[in-house]
């Protein structure tokens, strides 16, 4: 597995990846109706711009095969953070977090924050994070439960 800055030129490759992840991988922990809410986020093209321009976005290739990707803004907030469906249990996930973890200490964060999924959230507490807040998020009228986590950094 290799380690590479994302460019605009995987920003579709990164999209598609998302969606098939959260369809396969959430798909135990959210309806149908709000996995097609969630994913309708994609529509907000100016977001998925301003994250590969703004943003540190690490990304995790196989063979040049985008396998799983997360990205920090402003040094110290987990915006996204995915692992291909087909590759999922296999460390990855893990070693991107401990790449954006070592980038948030570069920064000289002292927290890493991230708003995370049902289904993400025994990972992150694995890592070191709790939780701040049950959060309810309306999209497109249906709602959304995620957590606001924090993790205190050395």
């Amino acid at each position: 597995m290799d380690f590479r800055k994302a460019t605009i030129l995987d920003l579709v490759e990164m999209q598609e990846m998302y969606i098939e992840t959260i369809k396969w991988v959430c798909k135990n922990d959210y309806t149908p109706l709000q996995i097609d809410a969630w994913v309708s986020g994609l529509n907000n093209t100016e977001r998925w711009l301003k994250l590969i321009h703004e943003q540190y976005v690490l990304l995790a290739t196989i063979n040049d095969q985008i396998v799983g990707y997360g990205t920090l803004k402003n040094g110290n907030y987990i915006d996204f953070f995915c692992v291909h469906k087909d590759f999922q249990r296999q460390g990855i996930a893990d070693k991107v977090f401990t790449e954006l973890e070592h980038e948030a200490i570069k920064e000289n964060s002292k927290t890493i924050t991230a708003d995370i999924s049902i289904t993400a959230k025994p990972f992150f507490e694995k890592k070191g994070f709790v939780v701040k807040a049950k959060q309810k998020n309306m999209r497109l009228g249906v709602e959304l439960i995620n957590y606001k986590m924090e993790k205190e950094l050395e």
